[in-house]
């Protein structure tokens, strides 16, 4: 690495930790500034969506493979939790890490054949993972409650101390968004990102590279599986209640749209793209019915003009701008 890159490195990493600091801060003060519980309970869903999104921007906008059926590992996370701790009476945070250890295993058993497809046939076979983890959801009454859901689930606690009230809930929610914000921002930076970007770009040339496609793919949809659960055990333990209609096919979707929004290989995006996929119906309420629509066209949109997503497009605009105005008065 010559001077000039360590010098560009050291910038880059000053700037993402002053980044992170910023978000830290902003989400510190947060709940004094705006105490309604409305208001809360709204950033509380984001941040659970922004973990989902996270995983599953490292599996589409970074190893450049296609899942539609994550929100099938979010709602293994949150049925998991929510069975052993009301069911076999285990520990919510143990329920948590066992439930995620056996979302691992499940996506590591998952993904060693289904990785093997490639485009619209992993897509389908996602998708179709996705449909039978619903199905089971739903026709599983006497563990899973079947239509009726499953209710009763414990909050988090720390001793006495519970996370039963939104205020509490954003502190802890919001500190696994960062804890799994920092995890993705070192690891796309590290070798291993390095060799997830080479894989996206030509999967070919990545092996001729030195590249191991095949486990660094199989790597990232176990990691994605892992950040879903989480979440969903989250999901489970901050609503107490949770129904198969969270965890369908619409959901992984949205998950999918979130991550196209906000910017295929922009982790900063997922953040703004789940905030934006998340908020849209509370901004539309009158089109509930044509919610599915508008996000559709949303995806078209930013697929046509902004391939990249909002935020990736948007900075790339600006910096041809800035680029062509620089070479524009060094002309003049």
């Amino acid at each position: 690495m010559t001077s000039k890159q360590k010098i560009l490195y050291f910038i880059y990493l000053h700037r993402t930790g002053l980044s992170v600091t910023g978000l830290s801060l902003a989400l510190l003060l947060f709940p004094l500034v705006e105490d309604n519980p409305y208001t809360l309970g709204l950033t509380n869903l984001i941040a659970i969506n922004v973990i989902v999104v996270l995983g599953l921007n490292l599996f589409i906008g970074y190893a450049g493979q296609i899942s539609l059926g994550h929100a099938a590992f979010f709602g293994l996370g949150a049925y998991g939790s929510a069975i052993a701790t009301v069911t076999f009476e285990t520990p919510p945070w143990l329920a948590m890490v066992l439930v995620a250890v056996l979302v691992s295993l499940v996506a590591l058993l998952i993904a060693i054949p289904i990785l093997r497809l490639s485009g619209h046939y992993l897509a389908m076979a996602t998708l179709g993972l996705n449909f039978v983890v619903y199905t089971v959801l739903l026709q599983w009454d006497e563990v899973t409650g079947g239509p009726s859901g499953f209710s009763g689930i414990p909050y988090l606690s720390v001793g006495n101390f519970q996370f039963d009230d939104e205020v509490r809930l954003h502190y802890l929610i919001w500190g696994f968004v960062l804890v799994s914000l920092l995890l993705c921002l070192n690891l796309v930076r590290s070798g291993v990102g390095r060799g997830l970007s080479a894989l996206a770009g030509d999967e070919v040339a990545a092996e001729a590279l030195g590249v191991n496609t095949r486990n660094a793919k199989v790597k990232v949809f176990v990691l994605s599986a892992v950040l879903a659960s989480i979440a969903g055990s989250l999901f489970a333990h901050c609503y107490t209640f949770i129904s198969p209609d969270s965890f369908g096919i619409f959901t992984s979707a949205d998950m999918v749209i979130m991550v196209v929004v906000g910017g295929m290989g922009s982790i900063w995006g997922s953040l703004f793209g789940a905030a934006l996929i998340t908020l849209l119906p509370e901004w539309m309420d009158m089109f509930e019915t044509y919610k599915d629509f508008v996000h559709g066209g949303i995806l078209v949109l930013v697929l046509m003009f902004l391939p990249q997503g909002l935020v990736t497009g948007l900075i790339d605009t600006i910096k041809i701008k800035l680029a062509l105005r620089r070479q524009k008065n060094a002309e003049t």
